[in-house]
């Protein structure tokens, strides 16, 4: 199976940076993206009819100045917007039955929403029992995902009783030494990640706390549907598949032109745990008009399979020029942050976004 590389669908909207991607629930028909711009937006990737049919006289006048190679990218619909940040959203997480949805960033708090009605039924936090600092991510937990689990840069992980209307958290797992990054929950497990270079995985029923250490900052974490496995993203230009049992590196994915030293972008599993995905910092070789680049390994090889460039967004929405410190004009690039694939990475389709703010959703056509 070929890496999908052509974009299907372009989502519009946000006024910022998108920090947050995620799929709804199985069939994951929806995509919710999380900006910098406070606002959370509920988008359907699938355009709802094409502009002009294919046999239209419109599109047959335009088609000598529209090569036919490369027909215009479709737009996605933005269904709702949920808007009671304070501050830059960063994570999402969205529960099995998609009639709710948790999310977290600067607030320091994590906010329980209803999807429906798009308003919030709680907010976990913003009192002294709850994180003194920016939440960097959230997931539901538990049984009927009663549970939310949040990490922060305050170096703790927070357990929320979603039914209980108790104000502090059932759980503080604080055995990190810097900002929590990531986590990753499996049945009674919770997997976090943090800027200390460790992975460290609870056991919540058993009252355990095992520790992996990385060594550089950890950026991101990501499951194998087994349970097995981990993929954890660091700070040092590579990303690890990690045995959870031995806590063995079974396979390291990096390249030369590859460089992720400074920014928390996120690396995920996709195509039924075929592909290892991650972004780029754009440091190494800087992209053309502010585009931005995705790479793609083989999970079992670890060769390189796909680096694929990614525009800033349609045509229309090219990047505008910045002065930086030297007072010259710089070219932006368009860096990668957030990944999403549908079905937990065993969907028909992904989506990418960073600083042009424009989702670009890709597919198996």
């Amino acid at each position: 199976m070929a890496f999908p590389d052509k974009p299907i669908a372009h989502l519009l909207g946000s006024n910022g940076p998108v920090h947050a991607l995620t799929y709804s629930a199985s069939p994951g028909t929806y995509i919710l993206a999380g900006s910098a711009d406070r606002s959370i937006r509920l988008y359907n990737p699938q355009p709802s009819t094409s502009i002009h049919p294919s046999s239209s006289h419109i599109t047959k006048k335009n088609s000598s100045s529209t090569t036919t190679n490369h027909p215009p990218v479709p737009e996605g619909r933005l269904i709702q917007t949920y808007s009671a940040h304070g501050y830059e959203v960063l994570s999402l997480s969205v529960a099995a039955d998609n009639a709710r949805f948790a999310s977290a960033g600067g607030d320091r708090s994590v906010f329980l929403w209803d999807v429906a009605s798009a308003q919030t039924l709680r907010r976990f936090g913003g009192n002294q029992q709850g994180h003194s600092a920016r939440v960097n991510c959230v997931s539901f937990a538990g049984a009927d995902d009663s549970l939310l689990v949040s990490g922060s840069l305050d170096a703790s992980v927070r357990v929320w009783d979603v039914k209980s209307n108790a104000l502090k958290p059932v759980q503080v797992l604080s055995e990190a030494r810097d900002s929590v990054s990531a986590v990753a929950v499996r049945g009674p497990e919770i997997v976090s990640g943090s800027v200390d270079g460790r992975v460290r995985t609870y056991d919540v029923r058993m009252g355990r706390c095992v520790t992996d250490v990385i060594g550089p900052s950890v950026t991101s974490l990501s499951l194998t549907r087994d349970g097995k496995a981990v993929l954890v993203g660091s700070l040092d230009s590579k990303v690890r598949m990690m045995d959870r049992e031995s806590g063995n590196c079974l396979k390291t994915y990096s390249d030369p032109e590859w460089k992720n030293e400074d920014l928390r972008i996120q690396s995920i599993l996709g195509g039924k745990e075929q592909f290892v995905l991650v972004g780029d910092e754009m440091t190494g070789t800087p992209g053309r008009n502010g585009e931005g680049r995705i790479w793609a390994w083989d999970v079992l090889t670890g060769e390189l399979k796909a680096r694929v460039s990614v525009p800033w967004g349609p045509a229309g929405h090219e990047p505008k020029k910045f002065v930086g410190k030297d007072g010259k004009p710089k070219e932006r690039s368009n860096v990668l942050s957030c990944f999403a694939w549908r079905e937990n990475g065993f969907g028909d389709q992904y989506c990418v976004s960073g600083t042009s703010g424009i989702v670009a959703v890709f597919g198996y056509h």
